[in-house]
């Protein structure tokens, strides 16, 4: 049975309505093959779908219920963690290989990237010294694939993959190392992931003329790929996680339950930090999604009915909720909230600023119990920001500790989100094959993308 080289690069929040004049190369990919729709899955954020994509499971399925989730057994909330042990499930080149031995995979920023039994992998791994600095870097497999992209491409612009600098860098970065990758170990299976348009997007809302420039910029981008690929004969698919809505404030959950006496806090230097394992009932922000979890399960209905009187929060479903959707999962919350169309859940649990913990106004999606899109900006109400980050950089340079404390506290900046399903299929995450004829749905679940890879790689 042949094989045919594919590639799929991930780019996060595109949608059909996204797709035009200015992305003249995915136009120009998909009239020359095809466009559908995909039908996600909830939660519609980056690590549960691209679990989906690449196991063919729902959330119940494969474990990765959200972005993050509470770690019962540790009493933790822990978010974007990396290991491959996390996800339940055959992956693709897995299934691949028991069909022709010969595949191969290259896992370029795909998450969940480190330890799987991909043959060749490139991951973000920023390096916590002792002194409190933030260093960028990668993971890699073998590690001197790393040492190899670093000495060709430079560095990898991690302040340019997340945080207000967030920007093209990072995916031009990935897109690169994507093509070094293939052309040094010509992978059966190349997966590149692409965040740029998730930047602006959650920034400025789908709908700001703004978007132009950023579809443009990732257009280029995707162009230089797809040329790349097809020029050797490679079979491309690009795909998308979620579109992103327009959204006009957040529902702060926490603090809902925080006024219903259900949260504890414990005090750090005068400050408050979430008490998780004390705490009656808490909940795990993750966009338009929140896992509410409940210590008490006799409290569960009272806690239901609660969070229904909340404006801007559409459901919260129970355990035939969960089933109904394949979130019934031991990982998920007794309880997940939806959102609104035009709300996001915030993770403050916090009811006065001044006692906001320090992680809160730093760019820390590691201690953060939550969610927070809020990292993709400067504090406006920071005058001179360029003398404020220069002033920190000098603490850095002199070896001094310091505290990054430019992130703002204001849930009304955001103007993006995602997490729920789009009932508009326009603005629902797209699938684009050059392959025309080995496409023939009207509409592409979620759970259907790991059978269109193998499809592509091994279909006439």
């Amino acid at each position: 049975m042949p094989l045919h080289q594919t590639a799929v690069i991930n780019v996060v929040g595109l949608t059909g309505a996204l797709l035009g004049e200015h992305t003249p190369h995915l136009v120009a990919l998909a009239k020359d093959g095809v466009q559908l729709p995909i039908q996600t899955v909830t939660p519609a954020v980056t690590c549960s779908v691209q679990s989906t994509f690449l196991t063919g499971l729902v959330p119940s399925g494969h474990g990765i219920v959200a972005n993050g989730w509470y770690f019962r057994n540790l009493a933790q909330v822990w978010f974007w963690q990396q290991s491959n042990h996390l996800v339940a499930g055959e992956k693709v080149w897995e299934t691949a290989r028991r069909r022709d031995p010969n595949v191969t995979c290259a896992k370029m920023f795909w998450w969940y990237n480190m330890y799987s039994s991909a043959d060749f992998s490139v991951t973000p791994r920023p390096m916590y010294p002792a002194d409190g600095r933030k260093i960028p870097d990668i993971y890699s497999h073998p590690t001197a694939l790393g040492d190899r992209l670093r000495g060709e491409i430079g560095e990898f612009p991690f302040f340019h993959f997340w945080g207000p600098k967030a920007d093209i860098l990072s995916s031009n970065w990935i897109a690169e190392a994507g093509m070094r990758v293939f052309d040094w170990q010509s992978p059966t299976l190349t997966l590149i992931y692409l965040p740029h348009l998730d930047y602006n997007l959650q920034r400025l809302g789908p709908d700001q003329p703004a978007i132009r420039k950023d579809l443009n910029a990732i257009d280029q981008v995707c162009g230089k790929l797809i040329n790349h690929f097809r020029e050797s004969g490679t079979r491309v698919i690009v795909l998308s996680e979620y579109g992103i809505s327009p959204v006009d404030g957040a529902v702060h959950i926490n603090r809902i339950l925080r006024e219903a006496g259900l949260i504890r806090v414990r005090l750090e230097l005068g400050l408050e930090v979430l008490d998780a394992g004390a705490s009656e009932a808490f909940a795990v922000a993750d966009h338009q999604v929140a896992h509410v979890y409940v210590r008490d399960p006799g409290k569960t209905a009272d806690i239901k009915t609660l969070l229904e009187k909340v404006p801007g929060i559409e459901q919260v479903l129970d355990e035939t909720g969960k089933k109904a959707i394949g979130l019934d999962h031991p990982r998920s919350g007794e309880l997940v909230a939806i959102a609104q169309a035009n709300k996001w859940f915030s993770y403050y649990y916090w009811l006065d600023d001044a006692v906001a913990p320090d992680f809160a106004r730093t760019v820390d999606i590691h201690r953060k119990p939550g969610y927070d899109p809020l990292e993709l900006f400067m504090d406006p109400k920071i005058r001179l920001p360029l003398l404020k980050m220069g002033t920190i950089l000098l603490k850095k340079w002199l070896g001094f500790r310091y505290l990054f404390d430019v992130i703002p506290l204001d849930a009304s900046l955001v103007k993006g989100s995602h997490g729920r399903i789009s009932e508009n299929l326009r603005h629902a995450p797209v699938f684009i094959s050059s392959e025309k004829g080995l496409v023939r749905d009207e509409l592409v679940p979620a759970t259907r993308v790991k059978q269109l890879m193998l499809d592509h790689l091994f279909a006439e």
